[in-house]
């Protein structure tokens, strides 16, 4: 049996209420709740991250491998490993984790996104563990994470920094968090705003503020004051003419970071 985002939604929106956040911006969660039907369309709305979303696995499954020590000629280098996504959207990340071999549990603010991701999960066959929760909620519950995610989620939030101590607090000691954002530079608004949203359209218009991309320094500031070390940063440039993404030491405009737990305190 078939079932749509639409169908999840009804099954699963009078169970589960989400706990008001200080640290949600109604704004946001509504503007992508919008799009929650488009997530799996290539072509739409999330496209650049279906783009990206390549390298971006490429790079999780490489630090994971690497800091776990696993072999990584496995067909499933994370089978095993405790894997918490923030901020999961549809699931674009989700799924293929799981493919991996990882537990994955996957959370939003969003009930349309959410009911998107069980639905297209369902119909994969993947056993996913999607919450209608925000990372301040599921910290009440003493649940640590080998690996933690929170990809293109840090420019959404009021307090950036509230959010890395959130973070921080659900990762093991020992584990690693890594996370992706955009760089706040005047080519980053050329690029990430007027290119992307103005001139291309590849996002609507308002997805992202320039004054809340984070500069690779403020992200290790607020790092290291929640207790995550071992700071490594990645660019992310894209060759518009071969319509692809590759890593880089050019950190202007995306850029990801992966970091340890080392602190071993709440």
């Amino acid at each position: 049996m078939y079932l749509d985002h639409t169908g999840i939604l009804k099954m699963y929106k009078s169970n589960i209420k989400l706990i008001p956040s200080t640290n949600i911006d109604d704004r946001e969660v509504k503007h992508f709740s919008s799009q929650a039907d488009g997530w799996w369309d290539p072509s739409g709305f999330f496209r650049p991250l279906h783009q990206i979303n390549p390298l971006r696995l490429r790079y999780i499954r490489d630090q994971s491998v690497r800091h776990f020590n696993i072999e990584i000629s496995s067909l499933n280098p994370l089978k095993g490993l405790t894997c918490l996504d923030i901020g999961c959207g549809g699931g674009l990340t989700s799924e293929p984790l799981t493919r991996m071999g990882a537990v994955v549990t996957a959370i939003d603010p969003s009930e349309e996104n959410i009911a998107t991701a069980r639905a297209h999960a369902l119909n994969s066959g993947l056993d996913i563990d999607y919450r209608i929760e925000t990372a301040e909620q599921l910290t009440e519950t003493g649940i640590y994470y080998d690996l933690v995610l929170c990809l293109e989620v840090v420019e959404h939030v009021p307090d950036q920094s509230k959010l890395v101590k959130t973070v921080a607090k659900l990762v093991r000691p020992g584990g690693i968090v890594i996370m992706s954002t955009i760089n706040r530079t005047l080519k980053s608004y050329a690029l990430a705003i007027i290119g992307a949203e103005y001139i291309l359209r590849w996002l609507p218009i308002g997805t992202h503020r320039w004054n809340k991309f984070l500069r690779p320094y403020e992200l290790q500031t607020f790092m290291n004051q929640a207790g995550l070390d071992q700071f490594s940063l990645t660019g992310i440039v894209y060759d518009p003419l071969q319509c692809s993404w590759s890593l880089s030491g050019n950190t202007d405009v995306n850029y990801m970071v992966s970091v340890v737990r080392t602190d071993t305190t709440n």
